[in-house]
């Protein structure tokens, strides 16, 4: 874990933002400027960019990408630059449960695999490339985004303690454990071997 100086009503403070923008739910938001309808009836019903693909439209999917790592990047990189590396954590790891449990959207949000990748890639870049070039080849050899996501999780705590970054454990670890939780349907069904592959609307 990272040293925490900063003063505690700041912590709060930084926690509380980072939160409200995390719950921004960019799935939703493009799939209704591009008049997608209701990404939540769609496909899985999630508001991730995966599902959002399931719709046929590209560049739906890749805002939506850009948007829900770009929440958690923005997060950490604004908590740094104003407070210290202790905030930053603090910042990625409140962004990310503001994702998965929007205040939006009454607490039903995304799986938080694109989110965890940005703030990975704003903590520590090494890290965070070594995450999405493990999502990366996943999904290129298997062509399932939920295992690769799985993958990525999963790795991602080795990949920082192998780089250097023990402090960045613990984050790791409970951002690794809620993406397990929120693909438990995922793991039943790839292990039914009935997961849907990338691009299938």
């Amino acid at each position: 874990m990272p040293v925490f100086e900063t003063p505690l009503a700041l912590l709060l403070l930084t926690a509380a933002l980072a939160y409200l923008l995390g719950s921004v739910p960019f799935g939703l938001v493009w799939a209704r400027v591009f008049g997608l309808g209701d990404i939540r009836k769609i496909g899985s019903g999630n508001i991730g960019a995966t599902n959002v693909l399931r719709t046929g439209n590209k560049l739906a999917a890749l805002l939506t990408l850009i948007g829900d790592a770009g929440k958690g990047a923005f997060a950490v990189l604004v908590a740094r630059a104003a407070l210290g590396e202790d905030a930053a954590q603090v910042a990625g790891f409140c962004a990310y449960l503001g994702h998965l449990f929007p205040l939006y959207l009454r607490l039903k949000g995304g799986k938080g695999v694109a989110t965890l990748l940005g703030t990975m890639l704003a903590i520590a870049w090494p890290v965070g490339l070594a995450a999405a070039l493990t999502w990366l080849v996943v999904a290129l050899v298997f062509r399932i985004s939920s295992l690769a996501g799985l993958a990525s999780a999963a790795l991602t705590p080795v990949w920082a303690l192998a780089l250097g970054r023990g402090d960045m454990l613990v984050l790791t670890l409970l951002l690794g454990a809620l993406i397990f939780e929120r693909h438990r349907a995922n793991i039943a069904r790839l292990l039914r071997g009935e997961e849907p592959r990338i691009g299938r609307k």
